[in-house]
């Protein structure tokens, strides 16, 4: 694949960019260092537009920045029903989950899990989403390096480090308020882009968005009934569906980046109203991510040719450094950049409060957020921002120079066994009596074992997501049964006394 040059304006764009982002986290960092409560859940006085656009950005890697429009351009968009899946389980998570969270005041979505099951499933949720995210930012940080690269003069050690730095930086410095309001500048960046890449496309073809939808319509691109044969695009939209919904419960109830947004509002009315906004978000975002691959589909078809044996991942920052003018071509590519950064310092920041309140504050003999504990925590979940950020990327870097994501797959594949299982266990903690902590821990065991072996085969990963969730609470359930004792309190934390107080027991 012939590289093509990045040039001086790009360049300016992007630092410009990047530079920007920075300025973000030096903003809030005065207020960020006060205390845990303004760093880790920014006191609630975020708005829940904000906190919306911020969760929408989070769930929104460069992976599936480049890769929708990929997956458009190569079938159709199928693929749309897992965002019609976010939409769909927000009734859920406002009825069922978020008066659980907010009730509790939880910093970290595996308090519940101690409240509920007790201290060992807290610090399992926690240490599996901490494993799984350091892991993940590396992928996050190499993949879309390693796709602009592939088409570009860009050096992909000095972006990696770029991104990875900067990250760092503005997550030490601002905290989750430096975090949400940096998603919401990358979330306008990440539409706004998308949106341009539609229209300079779309009108650079001959007969513009009309010739778009002719061709669309008559290559089957929206969605072709020949898929809904066996084995299709289209017959497998259920699955990708059902499998979305368990998926999304995963990161909107078991995942500390998402659940960590939802204290950051001033009222559980507000923090309903964010997750209607990130619906209405990821809603709106299907036309234009799937559309932008339609439109280069159109535009490959009628004005310009593809490189032979071009790989189809480098399709937008192929398109953008080809037929954008400089300047704005680097602030498209930034787009991409946007999506990564907003998932890396959403993470690290997570990682940091896992760390500092599931870990350190759990089992530490004087912690009190009203002295200055508080603030040598802040310090502490710095420095654990800056240990995760640079071990994030360091890893990226290895896998740029190995050309190789093996063993890293293999890596985030094991941490990540326990993700959705572990979505199965705050389900049949919420929605169950006896389940106990001996129950979910052989559920959580067997899911994980389970979809390892599962994942192996032929299956589709959203049947393994939905497989993975019902084993840890169906199992879960039942081994509970032989050591049920009503000796724990559980008032106020299933469904059955979701309007009680809860009381906290004294650890």
């Amino acid at each position: 694949m012939n590289e093509v040059g990045f040039g001086t304006a790009n360049w300016v764009a992007l630092i410009l960019y990047l530079l920007g982002t920075l300025l973000v986290g030096v903003y809030f960092t005065k207020r960020a260092g006060q205390d845990t409560e303004a760093f880790f859940k920014a006191k609630g006085k975020v708005p829940s537009w904000a906190v919306g656009f911020s969760i929408y950005a989070t769930t929104l890697s460069a992976i599936t920045y480049m890769g929708t429009p990929e997956r458009a351009f190569n079938t159709d968009w199928s693929y749309a029903a897992g965002n019609i899946a976010i939409i769909a389980i927000i009734p859920l998570l406002i009825y069922f989950y978020i008066p659980f969270f907010r009730k509790l005041d939880v910093t970290t979505a595996y308090e519940y899990l101690e409240e509920r099951f007790g201290v060992i499933i807290r610090v399992i949720g926690s240490l599996a989403f901490t494993l799984f995210h350091v892991g993940r930012v590396a992928i996050v940080i190499y993949l879309p390096t390693l796709a602009i690269t592939a088409v570009s003069d860009i050096n992909p050690y000095l972006i990696a480090s770029l991104v990875g730095l900067l990250c760092m930086i503005y997550t030490f410095m601002g905290g989750i308020e430096g975090v949400i309001w940096s998603d919401v500048i990358q979330g306008i960046i990440l539409i706004g882009g998308a949106v341009a890449i539609i229209f300079l496309g779309a009108f650079q073809i001959d007969g513009n968005f009309a010739t778009v939808a002719q061709e669309a319509v008559q290559d089957k691109k929206f969605i072709s009934m020949d898929n809904w044969k066996l084995g299709g695009a289209a017959a497998a939209i259920p699955i990708i569906f059902i499998g979305s919904i368990f998926n999304n419960l995963h990161q909107y109830t078991a995942s500390q980046d998402i659940v960590q947004r939802y204290q950051t509002t001033g009222s559980v009315a507000s923090t309903n109203q964010s997750l209607w906004t990130n619906g209405l978000l990821a809603f709106i975002t299907i036309p234009i991510f799937y559309g932008m691959g339609t439109v280069l589909y159109s535009f490959y078809n009628n004005t310009a040719a593809l490189p032979e044996g071009f790989n189809t991942s480098a399709l937008v920052p192929y398109f953008i450094l080809t037929q954008i003018p400089p300047f704005v071509g680097g602030l498209l590519i930034a787009a991409i950049f946007a999506a990564a950064q907003s998932t890396i310092s959403s993470s690290l920041n997570s990682i940091s409060a896992c760390v500092v309140v599931d870990l350190k504050q759990r089992f530490s003999k004087n912690n009190d957020s009203k002295n200055n504990d508080s603030k040598n925590d802040v310090l502490l979940a710095r420095i654990i921002i800056i240990i995760a950020g640079v071990f994030g990327t360091l890893a990226s870097l290895y896998l740029i120079n190995q050309e190789t994501n093996e063993t890293w797959d293999l890596f985030l594949l094991v941490t990540g066994l326990f993700g959705v299982p572990i979505a199965g266990v705050f389900a049949v903690g919420i929605f169950t009596k006896k389940a106990n902590s001996i129950g979910v821990i052989i559920g959580l065991i067997v899911a994980a074992i389970a979809s390892y072996f599962i994942g192996k085969t032929d299956i589709t990963p959203f049947t393994v997501s939905v497989i993975g969730f019902f084993i840890a609470f169906i199992v879960g359930y039942l081994a509970s049964l032989p050591f049920y004792k009503q000796t724990k309190n559980i008032k106020g934390l299933t469904i059955y006394t979701i309007n009680d107080q809860y009381v906290k027991e004294t650890k």
